[in-house]
């Protein structure tokens, strides 16, 4: 009997036992109670950048305590290095605090710009409907549009204006990283089909035939790589063959390459001359081709009747939302196009580095062989300061610290197809009017 119910405790114990899972413990966890977690990391650090220049300051403390210890007197007045490290702290931490805040300036652009999208996005999708023509208030008789078309092909134009706001944000991105044209991955299914055919409705003055894209979305990297060459740093370096979407001195964007600028009936395709003394000055961003297409929109919705519930008011807000597209692409065109002066950066590094080589022969004749670990901890801390500074100083780039522009653009994507796939439209049984004359 004793032996039956040690058998039965058993297998209860090993039924329940299994289930029982230690819970893993990561560095996040960890990260709560000490800074041990973060103090012993090396991915995601600084270390990599700044292990050749510390490594030289290093190599010359070792040698001026080497020297030192053959009896070669190499010492320096204790007095100078407490002026150029007050000199030297003080650039620094303006060098690191401009950094950041324009690390910080480009994250609320992009997020002005993405709640600018969001609002766009669901005032388009609840406010644009079909002008009803039955059961019109007196006051609207004779005065709202008529349409034939149907809920259908509207649901199918406001799809396509969605998309294009969307597309405004997927393209800044893009311009920002001086990534021309719209042969990228994640424009398929977010570019709508029809905007790459505006050079065949006659909104160019140049055309070339056969034509097939817009000039301005034309790709004109063709012959180098997209994603360009990485320096040791690991900073994305721009082909220098390659136009800058963030410099205004390059190459236009809306020139469409010949092979033969003296024979142009020799090249791949056949190109009509149009005389314009403007022509090659001529140069459109792609986000703002896509704003001038939004306002189209915009201005045809109005134009067919679509906007009656929302009236004069309800157009003036959609058309202050797209020019906060245009103004938070200029703010980030801006932290784009001004880097920090080339001569400040020398200058600090030419302090710093003055200041680590000066400052072994100080303490050589007081710490001796222990100079070295002194000299390698001061070097990692100023130079780490100055190397974290160069790395966010341009935050629209492809590197790890910068801005994860690809997972906001992700997100928004996510929820703009989430209020196009499952939420209702404001039209369906709703009508209002707006006299534009306020309430009486």
């Amino acid at each position: 009997m004793a032996s039956t119910m040690t058998g039965t405790m058993k297998s209860s114990f090993s039924s329940v036992l299994p289930s029982i899972r230690v819970a893993k413990i990561k560095r996040k966890h960890l990260r709560k109670y000490s800074w041990l977690p973060d103090v012993f990391r090396l991915k995601g650090s600084i270390i990599w950048r700044i292990l050749g220049p510390v490594s030289t300051v290093t190599l010359f403390s070792v040698l001026v305590a080497y020297a030192s210890t053959r009896g070669y007197q190499i010492v320096m007045v204790n007095s100078i290095v407490p002026l150029l490290s007050v000199v030297v702290g003080l650039i620094l931490v303006f060098r690191n605090g401009t950094s950041y805040d324009r690390y910080w300036e480009g994250r609320k652009a992009f997020a002005s710009m993405t709640a600018n999208t969001r609002n766009m996005a669901r005032m388009i999708w609840i406010n644009a409907a079909l002008p009803p023509t039955d059961m019109q208030p007196a006051f609207a008789k004779g005065k709202t549009p008529t349409t034939e078309i149907s809920l259908t092909q509207l649901r199918r134009r406001k799809i396509e204006a969605l998309r294009l706001c969307l597309s405004f944000v997927y393209a800044t991105k893009h311009y920002m990283r001086g990534e021309d044209g719209v042969n990228w991955a994640d424009y398929h299914g977010v570019l709508p089909p029809s905007f790459a055919r505006f050079d065949e409705v006659g909104l160019t003055t140049q055309r070339t035939f056969p034509t097939s894209t817009y000039a301005a979305t034309r790709n004109d990297s063709t012959a180098t790589s997209r994603e360009g060459s990485r320096s040791q740093s690991g900073r994305t370096s721009p082909d220098l063959g390659k136009p800058d979407a963030t410099k205004r001195i390059r190459v236009k964007r809306s020139k469409q390459k010949i092979t033969d600028q003296s024979t142009p009936l020799l090249g791949n395709t056949h190109r009509s001359v149009e005389i314009h003394p403007y022509a090659d000055e001529a140069s459109l961003p792609l986000p703002l081709v896509i704003a001038h297409e939004l306002s189209r929109t915009i201005y045809s919705f109005r134009r067919d009747g679509f906007l009656e519930t929302v009236g004069p008011a309800g157009l003036n807000g959609l058309t202050q939302l797209i020019s906060g597209l245009v103004d938070q692409l200029t703010a980030m065109e801006r932290i784009a196009n001004t880097p920090i002066p080339i001569s400040y950066g020398i200058h600090l590094k030419q302090c710093v580095t003055l200041y680590l080589f000066a400052l072994p022969m100080t303490l050589v004749h007081d710490l001796g062989w222990a100079t070295v670990p002194v000299v390698t901890a001061v070097a990692f801390t100023f130079m780490g300061i100055e190397g974290i500074a160069d790395e966010i100083e341009m935050p629209f780039g492809n590197d790890e610290r910068d801005l994860p522009l690809d997972r906001y653009c992700q997100d928004l994507k996510e929820e703009i197809y989430y209020i196009i796939d499952r939420l209702p439209e404001g039209g369906e049984g709703l009508h209002g009017y707006d006299d534009g004359e306020g309430d009486d």
